[in-house]
């Protein structure tokens, strides 16, 4: 018989590549599986189980009976696992606002080695001001093309590929995670799995959105797949690490500092539509039993940092709470909008918003555009001309985009500064405003998001100026040189008007000049 930490070790240390029928197996061979109420079941695109529920306070065994009964912390825990607790929020909080989760472990997670300042990525900012020089104000529109895939990594070559801590490029943020405020966008690429590597975020919580390749993340709390249309949230203290199933990858990042991701509130729109609560999924426990060596990098006030030990951090046999990493299938989301007249403002498209510390505020929006039928009458019915005190940041998963005057393929990314005016094209204008109108149906097969941040945003000099500004998309100078003011195309009619209501007639006034 195979010693069972022997197998373990061996299977962790040839974990990449993996195939979606050798994770199967793997997990069926390597994992027990975990008991709650419901799961979903694996399909074979997925290979994991999952817990379903937003904001739930979750249960989950990968052993039966582990969990302790009616207390957290026991004197013995059973098969003399350690008590751990993870805190996302302050120890004093409304009981609303409390999330945590207690994990029984093989190790407690401070069985490791001293932490040193660590290279791994120079790439990653996340202080936003203008005493940091790496960062600047932008006004202009700008736009950037997808960035390319990186080659597929040969793993049997000496030369290091490029895993997902290594291929994570910030392109703006606002705030500062050491006051537990802000936010930062990033991009990420990468062609390797973490192998005997794993992340931790101290300074925020992570929305990702793959755009290209599935994502195959294990978690201390168990795993998650998640394939280019869903995204995933992993939360600021859970360590993890991302393999590549399906070779090289492409995606979005949004990291909140101080906050988590809630569910916006309904208001008028009563108890159902936009995303279901149900339709998020949770990971089980799953644990490994691993005594090689780790690699451990955390992020904290906004540096590097890293750490050796001796055994997997993935290692959790049970836990319960509910600060818990969650995905989300985008093409779930119930779409809202106008019936018969009008339009309503892009945030009826919310799936996930996270608060401000300002009341009332949020610091930013998750929206998505999906297919929806639009039926309003004698509306104008592109994205109307705007000013806006939110700066928008837009990127196609896949399909056509619309909703701007500016090119963005799946992949890209665009940017709209705080206040400053956007809009569609004066062709699309015109079309819009002289066609006739039939029920429609939009967005078919395209999935667009906009990160609709509450305020202005810094720029990297990356992504401007340095290696990101290549892939920026110009926009034509004078693209809209050709607007005209077809107010003055009927004058004859205003000054009928004018003269009916006992007022002076534009052509008669001297402060109008044709």
């Amino acid at each position: 018989m195979t010693d069972v930490s022997t197998y373990m070790q061996t299977r962790t240390l040839t974990r990449a590549p993996l195939t979606t029928a050798s994770l199967a197996m793997s997990r069926a061979k390597m994992s027990a599986t975990a008991s709650a109420a419901f799961t979903t079941l694996p399909t074979d695109a997925d290979p994991h189980r999952y817990q379903p529920g937003f904001g739930n306070r979750f249960a989950s065994e990968a052993v039966p009976n582990v969990l302790p009964v009616g207390r957290n912390v026991p004197q013995k825990v059973k098969y003399d696992l350690y008590s751990e607790q993870l805190n996302g929020a302050a120890v004093i909080s409304s009981r609303a606002a409390i999330q945590h989760v207690w994990m029984y472990r093989m190790r407690p997670s401070v069985a490791h080695g001293q932490a040193t300042a660590s290279d791994a990525n120079p790439h990653i900012e996340s202080f936003f001001s203008a005493a940091n020089y790496k960062v600047e104000f932008v006004a202009s529109q700008e736009a950037w093309d997808p960035f390319p895939l990186l080659e597929p990594h040969d793993a049997s070559s000496d030369a290091p590929g490029t895993d997902f801590v290594a291929g994570i490029r910030t392109m703006g943020g606002q705030g500062d995670p050491t006051l537990r405020e802000g936010l930062a966008v990033h991009l990420y690429s990468a062609n390797a799995s973490m192998v005997n590597r794993a992340f931790c975020n101290n300074d925020g919580d992570f929305l990702i959105l793959p755009q290209h390749g599935r994502l195959n993340i294990q978690t201390e709390l168990g795993w998650l797949m998640v394939r280019p249309g869903e995204l995933v949230v992993i939360q600021a203290g859970i360590r993890f690490c991302v393999l590549l199933p399906d070779g090289p990858v492409r995606g979005y990042i949004q990291e909140i500092f101080g906050t988590h991701y809630d569910l916006p509130e309904f208001g008028p729109v009563g108890s159902n539509g936009l995303a279901l609560p149900r339709d998020f999924e949770s990971p089980v426990a799953s644990f490994d039993v691993d005594e090689s060596e780790w690699n451990i990098t955390y992020k904290l006030a906004g540096s590097l940092h890293s750490c050796q030990q001796k055994h997997t951090p993935f290692d959790v046999v049970a836990w319960h709470g509910n600060l818990v990493p969650y995905k989300y299938a985008i093409e779930k989301f119930v779409n809202m909008a106008n019936a018969n007249k009008d339009q309503a403002d892009p945030t009826i498209y919310c799936v996930l918003t996270a608060k401000s510390k300002t009341p009332g505020v949020s610091l930013t929006d998750f929206l998505v555009f999906t297919k929806k039928w639009i039926t309003a009458e004698d509306t104008f019915r592109p994205p109307y001309y705007h000013r806006n005190m939110s700066t928008e940041v837009m990127g196609l998963i896949y399909g056509q985009y619309g909703g701007s005057s500016h090119v963005l393929d799946g992949g890209g990314l665009s940017y709209e500064a705080s206040y400053m005016p956007h809009g569609e094209t004066y062709d699309t204008w015109r079309d819009a405003s002289t066609r006739g109108l039939q029920n429609v149906a939009i967005c078919e097969d395209t999935m667009a998001f906009m990160f609709h941040i509450s305020v202005p945003l810094y720029l990297t000099k990356w992504a401007v100026r340095g290696d990101g500004a290549k892939a920026l998309h110009p926009s034509e100078p004078m693209q809209w040189g050709t607007v005209k003011a077809h107010f003055l195309d009927h004058l004859d009619e205003i000054d009928a008007d004018l003269k009916a209501a006992g007022l002076p007639t534009l052509t008669a006034s001297k402060s109008y000049e044709q």
